[in-house]
């Protein structure tokens, strides 16, 4: 494991030892991820990996274009297109990207390498790294038989460790989880 991923697993484990831990036999969360961006890749990989420290037994579905979050090797991206929320730390302000000015081409590509330079400088951990804490924590990380069939992946192209099941499979864990998140 990278540095930056022992620094936050180090402070995802401090700060879930000041939490209120539930019992992991009267508490769960699923999150079912649907999204394969580099913005839309941090929120279920953090929540994932912060509940699993505090205890909880925690599983993740992947489906469509969450999917190729578990490839073996990511090429992650901004979607910078239709956020307006999307507001950088430049020139000593916070700029926001006009949606017209996505249609440039390149213009994603800047905002992603803006983006990863932005993630290291501040010391955040990778997705590769959230990911590996997820798989250290036994996350149960679980992709759609459906989307794999659907857009012909390969479970050769994935991560150890993973499973492969459908809605069925999804549903059983979600009846069953006190917390059920749609990312």
């Amino acid at each position: 494991m990278s540095s930056e991923a022992e620094a936050v697993s180090t402070q995802i484990q401090g700060t879930a030892s000041q939490a209120p831990v539930a019992a992991p036999e009267t508490k769960s969360m699923s999150i079912i991820v649907t999204k394969g961006s580099l913005d839309w890749a941090y929120p279920p990989f953090i929540l994932a990996t912060t509940a699993a420290a505090m205890g909880l037994p925690v599983t993740m579905f992947f489906t469509f274009y969450g999917l190729p979050l578990l490839f073996k090797k990511l090429d992650l991206q901004v979607t910078a297109a239709g956020n307006t929320a999307m507001k950088m730390p430049m020139m000593g302000g916070h700029m926001a990207l006009p949606n017209i000015m996505t249609a440039i081409p390149g213009v994603d590509a800047a905002c992603s390498v803006m983006m990863k330079n932005l993630i290291k400088k501040k010391g955040v951990a990778s997705i590769e790294d959230l990911r590996e804490l997820a798989v250290e924590a036994e996350v149960r990380m679980i992709a759609c038989q459906m989307t794999l069939d659907l857009f012909e992946y390969s479970t050769d192209d994935m991560i150890d460790g993973i499973e492969i099941g459908g809605a069925a499979t999804y549903i059983e864990c979600a009846t069953q989880s006190d917390i059920n998140l749609f990312i």
